[in-house]
């Protein structure tokens, strides 16, 4: 097998290679020492700087407009915040739509809920196919649907949600405890009112664990959705590189760092009650 993997590699390099498909551009050497620079000195700095004009001149060295540097930098934070909440959004509302479909799927996909085969494995075959296609490839298709911004963001990330959300909630369900099932039975319940009553105790711990993982997983998702013009923090990173502002790339990089870690922070404390509970 390593040999065989070995083999598939080689043969994939040279294949690009052959089609000069592995450049690395006009001086890369130079283009990644001016990035790593311009990276180096964050664009929000300049924002509590003194007062900074820039002027913007013609070829024949007329003035053509004259910025303060330090404004527009704070209109640009501005911008970051309110494109942070966006993405905040955006992976909130995706997630808890999925969850909430996820729930009575999750039902239908398990296996010893009881459904007949017909009912169970196309459920299964379709969540399987939402998990498979990634979100972006669902933004590009609802945005040519219902066009730019957060709605398309929220859709994409609630249909491949859907597929994770279900396939996590219905592996709960089946791995409910064999005396669970038969003290129900032996009360007269039926299989779906033992498992209705199981839900209250045994599954919603592990439920809203699962959902905070996700939900925080989404928030990472939702920064790059901007990519595709489905808005948010993504929506900036995709203008600073198209501009080359790599200064302006640096602060958006922090956010999105301090963002994701305070959310993976916050859900990590949440699932741990959530365990210590259960």
């Amino acid at each position: 097998m390593l040999i065989a993997y070995i083999a598939i590699v080689a043969a994939f390099t040279w294949q690009l290679a052959s089609a000069d498909d592995l450049s690395t551009g006009r001086q890369p050497i130079a283009n990644f020492i001016r990035a790593v620079n311009d990276m180096l000195k964050p664009s929000f700095f300049d924002a509590f700087a003194n007062e900074v004009r820039v002027e913007y001149k013609s070829d024949d060295g007329r003035v053509l407009r004259v910025e303060d540097k330090a404004q527009v930098e704070r209109s640009f934070l501005a911008s970051i915040a309110r494109s942070t909440l966006v993405t905040l959004q955006i992976a909130t509302l995706g997630s808890f739509l999925a969850a909430m479909i996820a729930l009575p799927m999750a039902f239908l996909a398990a296996r010893n809920v009881g459904l007949p085969r017909w009912i169970g494995v196309p459920t299964r075959g379709l969540l399987s196919m939402l998990r498979a296609i990634h979100t972006l490839v669902f933004g590009l298709i609802l945005v040519g649907i219902v066009g730019l911004g957060p709605t398309a963001g929220i859709l994409a990330i609630a249909l491949h949600s859907l597929g994770s959300y279900g396939k996590l909630f219905a592996e709960t369900i089946e791995a409910a405890p064999r005396h669970l099932l038969e003290s129900g039975a032996s009360i007269g319940l039926s299989r779906w009112q033992t498992l209705w009553r199981g839900l209250r105790r045994g599954f919603y711990p592990q439920w809203l664990s699962t959902h905070l993982y996700l939900w925080e997983f989404n928030v990472r998702d939702s920064t790059v959705l901007g990519l595709i013009g489905a808005g948010g923090l993504g929506l900036l990173v995709t203008e600073a590189v198209s501009l080359f502002q790599w200064d302006r790339l640096a602060t958006l990089l922090i956010v999105i760092v301090i963002l994701v870690a305070l959310f993976d922070r916050g859900s990590a404390w949440l699932r741990m009650r959530l365990i210590e509970r259960a």
